[in-house]
């Protein structure tokens, strides 16, 4: 029989998942899921249809950190990190650079490298039974997958700090306070509540909404100025669309606006 992938993909109707499957072992990550996260993008990335991309998981947790049995038989370490690293590594930059709309769906354990991943993509729905833990310092390692750049700038230094540095558990609730989710749900709810918010976010201007996430992600490295002539140059790119024309038409019509992407 077969070995089950570790990574399970699926798109529908405009919307990309990709499924972490390795639920007995709390979808640690090791090298065969890394590879197999890095080609699921690369998948939803190449199907022009695809205007949002869902990061989920199977069984009762996201991805419960990287596989230290994997680091323990190692004998060169450093070695060993690179080749799991590298895979997610390459994958996460090309979902932030892409105009889709990334979404993080999220239940149980979210630790390590499953945290860091989570906190890297757009959007974050959480069941209300999700464990937040950084865990890398407890370990004697530092943030990977973007955790240390996405902290930050999340919920502001001092408490990226202490979240990184203690370890402490931060529960649904509170990772909503501060802003490391965006919705908190029942965990029963959690997947036709993630269904719903990317079917919703899929029918959006894709064009408007890529320009969007550009310039929110990369307006950390940019003075106000040169912000808003970003922000001039984008939205002269968007005015030159049908999308544009036919919302601006349907709000005076007073008829929902269909979006085609184009």
């Amino acid at each position: 029989m077969p070995e089950k992938p570790a990574i399970l993909y699926r798109s529908k109707d405009g919307v990309a998942e990709i499924r972490f499957n390795r639920p007995e072992r709390l979808n640690v990550l090791d090298v065969e899921s890394a590879r197999g996260f890095h080609e699921a993008v690369d998948r939803a990335l190449n199907e022009p249809a695809v205007r949002v991309i869902v990061v989920a998981a199977e069984g009762n947790a996201f991805v419960a950190g990287g596989d230290l049995a994997y680091f323990r038989a190692s004998a060169d370490k450093r070695s060993a990190a690179f080749d799991l690293i590298d895979p997610i590594h390459s994958a996460l930059k090309r979902l932030a650079q892409s105009p889709a709309i990334t979404l993080a769906s999220l239940k149980g354990a979210v630790a390590g490298g499953g945290m860091s991943i989570a906190l890297s993509l757009d959007l974050a729905i959480a069941a209300d039974n999700c464990r937040f833990n950084l865990a890398y310092a407890a370990i004697g390692a530092s943030p990977d997958c973007g955790g240390s750049w996405a902290l930050p700038r999340l919920i502001g230094l001092r408490r990226a700090m202490e979240i990184a540095l203690l370890c402490e558990t931060v529960r649904s609730e509170e990772a909503l306070r501060l802003g490391l989710v965006n919705r908190v749900v029942p965990a029963d709810d959690l997947a036709s509540e993630t269904e719903t918010l990317a079917r919703r976010l899929a029918q959006g201007a894709p064009i408007a909404m890529g320009r969007i996430k550009s310039l929110l992600r990369s307006s950390w490295d940019r003075s106000f100025e040169a912000q808003l002539d970003a922000e001039g140059d984008s939205f002269g790119v968007c005015a030159l669309t049908e999308d544009f024309s036919g919302a601006v038409d349907a709000f005076f019509e007073k008829t929902k606006p269909q979006f085609h992407g184009r």
